[in-house]
């Protein structure tokens, strides 16, 4: 359904199971005062970061967007993309055409992330305005690629960490629990180049009721979905047990490519808003390791009266100034690279490395030893006692031998009391 002067967002399925979301426009396309859209944007004071931007607004943090691709040329993302690919094989070299089913959810993700606005107080500005973005653009759904969508995602990352990405977001899911093993290799790639993956959780208004990879990857942050009122999302967010914080997923305003604004909602939306944090704390703390920044963001959560840690707020909700100036333990935990690891060895490894068959040629032949000859009979022992006459034999036949004497000796002394008293009488 369309409104005059309105654009309208709708659910992106990209691939044979990855999935975007978006959601309903309440906002106009061109609109009548600068502000309008600034306005708008709830979750930069509900949520912290204007308070957080007196400490820090991400430069020097560079932020690779796997998606669709980034248009550019809008201008809230002037100056933003510092460099771009293609791995879809059907977009521009520079990752800034929009490919794909949903060709415009990269430039949305992007400019929730980082954009710049259009001026003072006008456009969306993103929540790191002052990082920077690589765009990597991948094709799913409808349109032709010549590579698979597993393999995108793949290269996608090894590309994003060898061009300087120290934070990844992938508003996407694969809507299955399970990856192929391609992918194991390409996140310990990143995870040992102490690179943060930040995934979205999916959206039940998709088809996504529990979370699917990458968001089921241990060592990725993976953000679930609140409303309005910060209350879990239904429909613009899934539940799962590797949920990390809870972001805004409803009414969040995005750029499309050519310029134009839309609201939208989904998972895939909150997802650009924690990646942003992760960029303001990387920014803040530039010593701190990717363990570090993920343990600050969770630390930092706010459990809003809930019970957390919890599949469907993670640990809570994020809060972007904490995060940036509140003082937080030193990391005790995992690292992404342990975790993983230790999740391929028990998963993979194990499973799929047979047991080596023994070389015969290595063994040590074992002599044969005869068995010893049994000893002759012992004719002796024949009439020595054993445990078994003992008691059966010996010990009831010497019982009833002697009862008998006894009874022999009282009719003995019978026998002479009786002639004692034939004598007398």
């Amino acid at each position: 359904m369309r409104r005059p002067g309105r654009r309208l967002g709708a659910a992106l399925t990209l691939g044979l199971a990855s999935v975007l979301a978006m959601g309903s426009v309440v906002v106009d396309a061109h609109p009548a005062h600068a502000d309008q859209v600034r306005d708008l944007q709830y979750w930069l004071n509900d949520y912290g970061f204007t308070q957080a931007w007196k400490t820090t607004k991400g430069k020097g943090v560079t932020i690779a967007v796997i998606d669709t691709g980034v248009d550019a040329s809008v201008p809230e993302l002037a100056g933003v993309v510092v460099g771009g690919t293609d791995v879809s094989g059907i977009g521009s070299s520079n990752g800034q055409t929009p490919v794909g089913e949903g060709s415009e959810h990269g430039t949305l993700v992007s400019s929730l992330l980082a954009g710049r606005g259009t001026g003072p107080g006008a456009g969306v500005i993103g929540v790191a305005p002052e990082a920077s973005i690589l765009a990597v653009s991948v094709a799913f759904g409808a349109t032709s690629s010549p590579v698979s969508n597993d393999d995108q995602i793949a290269e996608a990352i090894r590309w994003a960490v060898d061009n300087g990405a120290s934070v990844i977001n992938m508003s996407l899911t694969r809507n299955t629990l399970d990856w192929p093993e391609s992918w194991d290799d390409a996140f310990l790639y990143a995870f040992e180049h102490d690179v943060v993956v930040v995934a979205a959780a999916g959206n039940r208004g998709s088809g996504t009721t529990e979370v699917g990879a990458p968001a089921t990857i241990p060592g990725v942050l993976t953000v679930a979905g609140v409303d309005r009122t910060k209350k879990a999302s239904f429909d613009a967010s899934s539940q799962g047990i590797t949920i990390s914080v809870a972001a805004p997923s409803e009414k969040l305003v995005g750029v499309v490519p050519g310029g134009g604004h839309v609201q939208w909602d989904g998972t895939s939306a909150a997802a650009p808003i924690v990646t942003g944090l992760v960029a303001l704390v990387r920014a803040a703390y530039p010593k701190l390791d990717a363990a570090g920044v993920m343990d600050r963001v969770i630390a930092t959560a706010n459990a809003n009266g809930h019970e957390v840690p919890s599949p469907i707020y993670g640990n809570g909700l994020i809060n972007a100034a904490a995060a940036v100036t509140a003082k937080v333990p030193d990391s005790t935990s995992e690292t992404p690279t342990e975790l993983l690891k230790a999740w391929i060895h028990l998963h993979r490894r194990v499973n799929s490395v047979a047991e080596p068959e023994p070389d015969p040629s290595l063994e040590t032949p074992i002599p044969a030893i005869a068995d010893p000859v049994p000893p002759g009979p012992d004719l002796s022992a024949a009439w020595l006692p054993n445990p078994l006459t003992l008691t059966y034999v010996t010990v009831p036949l010497a019982v009833l031998a002697g009862f008998g004497i006894l009874v022999m000796l009282f009719a003995i002394g019978v026998a002479r009391y009786f002639k004692r008293i034939r004598r007398k009488s």
